[in-house]
Parts: structure tokens; C-alpha cells; sequence
């Protein structure tokens, strides 16, 4: 049975991200599990029910997997984000001298942030679910066409059923997920690395838009002194300089687990502003 995690608190970005992936690397390995004792029901030339049933168990870890990805997501988006964003833009109107309320600007990038956040989750686990449904199907169907001839071959039947899961392991290994552009990442990285870089952007969106609302237009920029402004690589310098607003909405953060931050300058015009 899976662990019965408690429910999501907001609290520290690191700590929650540790969570999140410990959460569905749970539920991961659960199917990895699941992939194995199929496997094996397969080399040990098991019936064909037995082979079966192993499956089924298989099939509830994809579901289990579903739906803790979505629950973790909810929870994430419904809970840690609007913690996140609040504390940026509370900490915008500390520098400031104004007050942070959940206004209009607020409730609708808020609203925005928390579609696209839980819709990237779904769709970051929508490749280690492919991966996973595709090892059932060949399963499946190997257990209904070639497990009752196994012993119509020269091989005995035991060699055969061996070459059989042997197959199957080789080209549906679930250590990892391996995306269509060819990366190969296990699922405690990028579930962990998807929640700190949406815990940043929430972060940042409460600072920029408390300083749109309060109508300064230039922030600075907090950074890595090696990070670049579009990517880690990119030679423009982000630590120290000067954006516009606009700007640092467009790149809140450069890279996955990017430490970006950004400080209104109320004492600074954007050139081209009117007085």
C-alpha cells in the first residue's frame, strides 16, 4: 500500500519541492514494482491468469500514479502558490511603504499561474504515464498471444518465457523517463525541479505585479553572479542590473532551479516614461 502522506502545508520552497517529488517518486517506484513482478510471472512461465493478474496490478500503479500526480498538483497550486506569490508581493510592498491586498491584478495572475503550473505537471507526467502504459500494452498483449506458445518452439518453454521477459526489460525500462526529445530523467528530478521553478515564478509574479500596481516600472535584479538573464549560459549578466518590469515578467527566472529575485527601484523612471 502506498504511504498516506499528510496534506500539503505551505511552507519553505526546498522543503515542499522535497515533498512533492518524494510523493510521486513513491508512487514511481510502486510501478516499477509492478513492471517486476509481471516480469518475473512472465520468466517463470507462468499461466497465463497469473501472468494476467500480475498486469492488473501493474494497471492500478498507472492509475495510483494519475492520481497522485493530480492530487499533488491541486494541492501544490491551491496551496503553496498563493503562499509563495503573497510573500513576494508583500515583501515588494515592505520596499515600497504600501500595503499588499488581493487585488483585481492579483486574483487574475494568480488564477493564471495555477492553470499553467498545473497544467505543466500534467503534462511533464504525461511521458513517464506513456512510457508506463506502453510496457502494459506489449505486456498485455505477450501474455495473450506468445505465453500459451511458448512450448511450440525448439527452446523449452522456460528458455523461451525467459527471452520473453528479457525482451520486455530491455525495451521498457522504467528507471527513468525518457522524453521524446531523447533526455532521460528520473521522475524525483523533474517533479522536484518543476516545483522549485513554479515556487520562483510565483515568488517573482507577487513582487512584479505589487510593483506594477504601485506604478514603478524599473526593478533589480538578485541572481547568481554566473547567471545569464535568457539562460545560465547567456553572456548578458542578470545579477545587479536594472529591467524594466516588463522584462522581468518575461524572464522571471533563466534556468530550473534558478534563485532569481528582483527589488522595485521607485527611485528610477524607465527611459522613454513620461514625468
Amino acid at each position: 500500500m502506498p504511504y498516506a502522506w499528510p496534506p500539503l502545508v505551505p511552507g519553505d520552497p526546498d522543503e515542499i519541492a522535497r515533498r512533492v517529488a518524494a510523493v510521486l517518486d513513491e508512487a514511481w517506484k510502486r510501478l516499477a514494482d509492478g513492471q517486476r513482478a509481471a516480469i518475473i510471472a512472465l520468466a517463470g512461465n507462468a499461466r497465463r491468469p497469473h501472468v494476467l493478474a500480475a498486469l492488473e496490478e501493474f494497471k492500478q500503479a498507472i492509475r495510483e500514479f494519475r492520481r497522485r500526480v493530480d492530487e499533488e498538483a491541486q494541492s501544490f497550486v491551491q496551496i503553496q502558490l498563493p503562499h509563495l506569490y503573497a510573500n513576494g508581493a508583500q515583501a515588494a510592498a515592505d520596499t515600497l511603504g504600501t500595503s499588499f491586498t488581493w487585488s483585481m491584478i492579483h486574483r487574475d495572475a494568480l488564477q493564471a499561474l495555477a492553470a499553467d503550473s498545473y497544467a505543466d505537471f500534467l503534462r511533464r507526467s504525461e511521458e513517464a504515464e506513456r512510457m508506463a502504459s506502453k510496457f502494459y500494452r506489449a505486456a498485455r498483449d505477450t501474455a495473450r498471444r506468445e505465453v500459451p506458445l511458448l512450448t511450440t518452439g525448439n527452446m523449452t518453454a522456460k528458455q523461451a518465457a525467459k527471452n520473453l521477459a528479457d525482451r520486455l526489460t530491455a525495451e521498457h525500462q522504467l528507471a527513468y523517463v525518457v522524453y521524446r526529445n531523447g533526455a532521460r530523467i528520473p521522475v524525483r528530478a523533474w517533479a522536484e525541479a518543476a516545483t522549485l521553478t513554479k515556487s520562483a515564478v510565483a515568488y517573482n509574479a507577487g513582487t512584479l505585479n505589487q510593483a506594477r500596481e504601485a506604478g514603478v516600472g524599473i526593478v533589480e535584479v538578485f541572481d547568481g553572479f554566473d547567471c545569464g538573464w535568457t539562460s545560465h549560459q547567456d553572456p548578458d549578466k542578470a545579477a545587479r542590473t536594472l529591467r524594466t518590469v516588463e522584462e522581468a515578467a518575461e524572464w522571471p527566472i533563466s534556468h530550473p532551479r534558478c534563485r532569481r529575485a528582483f527589488g522595485p527601484r521607485p527611485d528610477l523612471i524607465p527611459s522613454g516614461s513620461a514625468l
